[in-house]
């Protein structure tokens, strides 16, 4: 099946861009928390149990942190730049 974009009306595109820009921002978010849990994990669980310790949980959160906060210091940059190259056209 396929769509004529001719038949579609501006409303309708706009619904179909709407959809696809929050299927891209969850596949985003989920992609985001499996790094972060897989790096946090490596670097936290040295021997893992059944149960996290008190210094693992303390250092799954301090990384999930640090890696957060890089994170949005990076999607900051990155929209700022883009809308800085969007302003010059």
């Amino acid at each position: 099946m396929s769509l004529d974009t001719q038949k579609i009306d501006s409303s309708q595109r706009q619904q179909i861009m709407a959809s696809v820009q929050q299927q891209l921002a969850l596949q985003n978010a989920q992609e985001l928390l499996q790094k972060l849990s897989d790096k946090c994990f490596k670097a936290c669980v040295q021997k893992p149990s059944s149960s996290l310790s008190s210094s693992e949980q303390k250092c799954i959160t301090q990384c999930s942190d640090r890696y957060m906060d890089a994170w949005n210091i990076v999607s900051r940059t990155y929209a700022n730049r883009i809308k800085r190259e969007q302003q010059k056209y």
